[in-house]
């Protein structure tokens, strides 16, 4: 049962010379192969987001430039109390930000408001930074496996709205996380999720987006921004192989009560996602502002794999969310 979709093999440029979507860019992949030709100033996303999930921790780090705003941030979650820890900063017209345009390669960081992130990046994997003085201080290093594929996807929303991501979901990671408790070392148990994005947005868009792993299977959701596209951004992972889903997912969840159980369903995903945790994010800035409910838990259900064999994947652990931009 393979997608409909179209599959993309060599390398491609996401951009005309005029700053336009190629229509030869649209199309999904198994590992990167787009070149994030952006041109242009004033609706230009570009973002790293690293997720790390261990036993003990769930760590979050961004870093992104919104062409007016360089925004990142760090974020800690101890599993065992519920304590968060966290700093965002903001710096104006993303000074000093640096992104490659090539996923995988290549190396982004950005300073400022007192918290740093930096991920350098190689065919043997990526080095993942963070550092807020006197509060956190991660170093790992996420290896990528012989044959590992990860999903990207181009989201057309016109010629000049489109977006491009990668979501490379449990991969294996190691190093340290040092926070005011105490050193924490990260290795087995553990695996990191990357969100890489290159686009050029709506002023106004909202996402629903989930990520989970466990031994030998992993996950990779979305919803509500890729409607009526004709692209999805929902694979499942096998023994590190990608099985790309086409078809778009009903998300059911409660507004008012976020760590009620959601429910992701389609004609290939039953999931059912019970959160232990919910992290609130909101910015407001006037004309710009941010809504984020980020939910870490665990999943149970199945999903099917493209010769149509349904896989088991209760016990996963990740996390759903919701987003709502102005930006």
């Amino acid at each position: 049962m393979p997608t409909h979709e179209r599959e993309i093999t060599e390398p491609v440029d996401l951009c005309t010379p005029d700053g336009r979507l190629d229509p030869r860019a649209v199309g999904w992949t198994r590992r990167p192969l787009h070149r994030a030709n952006l041109r242009g100033w004033g609706r230009a996303k570009r973002w790293e987001y690293w997720g790390i999930v261990t036993p003990r921790h769930v760590i979050g780090l961004v870093a992104s430039s919104l062409d007016y705003a360089a925004v990142h941030g760090v974020y800690v979650l101890d599993r065992d109390t519920g304590e968060e820890t966290s700093r965002d900063g903001v710096v104006p017209f993303a000074r000093g930000a640096v992104f490659p345009d090539r996923s995988g390669s290549g190396e982004a960081s950005v300073r400022g408001a007192g918290v740093a992130v930096g991920v350098r990046q190689g065919p043997s994997g990526s080095r993942v930074r963070a550092l807020v003085p006197g509060l956190v201080d991660l170093d790992v290093r996420v290896p990528l496996p012989d044959g590992h594929e990860s999903l990207g996807v181009v989201v057309p929303w016109s010629a000049r709205r489109f977006q491009y991501t990668v979501k490379d979901v449990g991969r294996p990671v190691h190093g340290r996380l040092r926070l005011p408790s105490g050193d924490h070392e990260i290795g087995d148990g553990a695996f990191a999720v990357l969100d890489h994005g290159r686009g050029k947005w709506p002023y106004r868009m909202t996402w629903n987006w989930a990520a989970a792993s466990g031994p030998g299977l992993a996950l990779q959701l979305g919803g509500k921004w890729t409607d009526g596209t004709g692209m999805t951004e929902n694979a499942l992972f096998a023994g590190g192989r990608l099985h790309k889903i086409g078809e778009e997912l009903d998300w059911s969840y409660d507004r008012g009560d976020w760590l009620r159980p959601w429910t992701i369903r389609g004609p290939r995903v039953e999931a059912e996602f019970r959160p232990f945790h919910e992290k609130v994010a909101r910015t407001e800035l006037g004309v710009v502002g941010t809504e984020t409910h980020q939910c870490f838990g665990h999943f149970s259900g199945r999903a099917q794999a493209d010769d149509g064999t349904w896989l088991d994947f209760d016990g996963l652990t990740g996390w759903a969310e919701e987003s709502r931009q102005r930006w």
